[in-house]
């Protein structure tokens, strides 16, 4: 049933239409979404600042959710020697990268007019510039090494190490006494926003995710028909 997660062929034909619709799909709920944001009051606290919510949450959910994959595909490539799992580990860490930025640089944004300050250390802000590091460690790595056995190898073991750090972020909050406010969606007795602010938040959250399959879908196929050019050069050359 799920062999195209370890079959190059099957996944090759699952994703081909997999991956425009989930783009396609993605933009739809971002449209949606940003409309339903834009279209809502501003806080009575925050002001029109509140909007940054929509950007910023999404991206430091979808940050974790990315590392975890990343942590996953290496585990499955290190112990079960799966050059798919390889590929697709090489295909999130870009993507994970550039939604941690952005996470820091809306969160930023959005903590200059609440706090003051466009930077503190805080807990949270930390453990995510952290996260950020794992990434970017786990890219310069990757293009450290030549031989892309070891380079696999070597990658997947930082990557593992780097998921000691994904409950760090998620519960620093609770942890330590911190700035950056608590969950806002998990919160107990239901979500911290006022019902205005829910239906577009659970959009864009969605909308990112969609995004996130359609393009580490897209990257994972490059990554396929790369290994793919490598044999028959190799073949060639023979």
């Amino acid at each position: 049933m799920f062999a195209f997660l370890y079959n190059p062929d099957r996944f090759m034909a699952f994703s081909r239409w997999a991956a425009p619709l989930f783009g396609a799909l993605a933009v739809l709920l971002a449209a949606v979404g940003l409309w339903l944001d834009f279209a809502a009051p501003p806080d009575y606290q925050q002001g029109y600042t509140i909007h940054i919510m929509f950007i910023h949450v999404p991206a430091s959910m979808l940050s974790l959710f990315v590392y975890l994959c990343l942590g996953v595909a290496s585990f499955l490539g290190l112990v079960f020697r799966q050059p798919l799992a390889e590929a697709a580990a090489r295909a999130a860490a870009p993507l994970g990268a550039g939604l941690t930025f952005l996470a820091l640089i809306t969160g930023s944004l959005w903590g200059k007019p609440m706090w003051g300050a466009w930077w503190v250390w805080d807990a949270r802000l930390t453990s995510e510039l952290v996260l950020l590091l794992f990434y970017l460690g786990y890219m310069a790595l990757q293009a450290a090494i030549d031989d892309e056995a070891r380079a696999a190898r070597a990658c997947a073991i930082l990557a593992l190490v780097g998921v000691v750090n994904l409950p760090i972020v998620v519960f620093s909050v609770d942890w330590w006494n911190t700035l950056h406010q608590g969950s806002t969606l998990f919160a107990k007795g239901g979500p911290a926003m006022a019902p205005v602010y829910l239906p577009p938040f659970l959009l864009m959250i969605l909308a990112y995710t969609s995004a996130f399959g359609a393009l580490w879908l897209v990257r994972i196929r490059g990554e396929v028909w790369r290994r793919r050019a490598n044999v028959l050069a190799v073949r060639a050359a023979r």
